[in-house]
């Protein structure tokens, strides 16, 4: 028999001895909100949220541009001290609101934010919009939210120098490996930086107060869960190409972009528990059955993790503010579930 000498074997052995040790077990509410106050506290630790700082937002407004039935803002915010984060505010055409909010952050392979706003002008990027169906910024707007698009640390306008050779490309792994010996990972930043982007929201006359959601697409379905799992001021939250059990989707599939990849992780929750963390909150999961992020099990290792988040669901008493729309296709945004969710839950 051949001896093989890489890390993997051993690597999965013991995510089985040691994964889940903060995962949900609560029988009822109290329980589950006690639960809730410890996993938030370890995920801000371990993932540098709890070191980052705060600084006055300083919004400004840069440039508007008209398109049919919608407004396009460019605003730039300070997120941390000296830290500046470009966005496109997309607006409702034919009163002044105000409107109820989605916030849409974007995934990889999106030039950032400007394939969710539809910059079907951008070279290279129209097929990338047809293929993921990545507008919903634009989706989203049309059916009367204000949507917020902005660009994550690494992308778009926020590029590190290494990746400026591609517009289209991440700077992850540069990021975390600056970020990594310095307690910060890039999932916190994200996270933190959704964060403020509410507060911004909160700011803004056009914006309905309490009326706030949030929806993306595989990386900005990780931006996604993480932010609804650490803030309720999020009502209602659309994960879209991201929801699956961390073993086979990212620990055998190790390489995946190192945005995904968070220092103790697998120890403390799987992903169907940041779900939980939602709960009761309304939340719906899209997932393509052709989906090859889903894992060597495919639809069986996100249903696993679904079923962990709607034992929370059912802890509330309420099951049918989780919904978990299969539709047959690749990795791409569906909407076809997730928009008329936001308009039910948020307009």
């Amino acid at each position: 028999m051949k001896t093989s000498y890489t890390m993997q074997p051993y690597l999965r052995a013991r995510y089985d001895r040691l994964a889940r040790g903060m995962g949900f077990q609560a029988k009822t509410v109290p329980e589950a909100k006690a639960w809730k106050t410890r996993l938030r506290r370890k995920l801000r630790q371990i993932t540098g949220y709890s070191t980052m700082l705060r600084a006055p937002l300083k919004p400004r407004i840069t440039g508007e541009e008209a398109f049919d039935g919608y407004l396009r803002q460019r605003v730039e915010i300070q997120t941390e001290p000296g830290v500046v984060m470009p966005l496109y505010v997309l607006i409702p055409a034919g009163d002044t609101g105000p409107y109820p909010a989605v916030l849409a952050p974007h995934g990889h392979g999106s030039g950032g934010k400007m394939a969710v706003v539809g910059r079907r002008e951008v070279p290279g990027l129209a097929p990338l919009i047809d293929q993921h169906n990545y507008d919903y910024g634009v989706q989203l707007v049309r059916e009367g939210f204000i949507v917020f698009c902005p660009d994550a640390r690494g992308f778009g306008e926020r590029q590190e120098a290494a990746a400026k050779a591609d517009p289209f490309a991440a700077s992850c792994q540069w990021i975390n490996n600056m970020a990594f010996p310095l307690g910060q990972t890039v999932t916190g930043m994200w996270t933190w930086e959704l964060h403020r982007l509410l507060d911004y929201v909160a700011t803004r006359p056009d914006c309905r107060p309490g009326r706030v959601g949030c929806a993306g697409l595989s990386g900005g379905g990780l931006q996604t869960l993480w932010a609804a799992a650490l803030d309720e001021r999020i009502r209602c939250a659309v994960v879209s190409g991201y929801f699956y059990g961390y073993k086979e989707s990212l620990l055998d599939e190790h390489q995946n972009c190192s945005c995904n990849y968070v220092p103790h992780l697998y120890e403390y929750a799987d992903m169907g528990d940041l779900g939980a963390l939602i709960a009761p909150r309304p939340l719906l999961i899209e997932t393509g059955d052709q989906d090859s992020l889903n894992g060597a099990s495919g639809l069986k290792n996100v249903v696993s993790q679904v079923r962990i988040t709607r034992k929370a669901y059912r802890v509330y008493g309420c099951p049918g503010n989780l919904k978990h729309d299969i539709f047959n296709g690749p990795h791409r945004w569906n909407g076809v579930e997730a928009i008329p969710w936001m308009k039910k839950h948020l307009a």
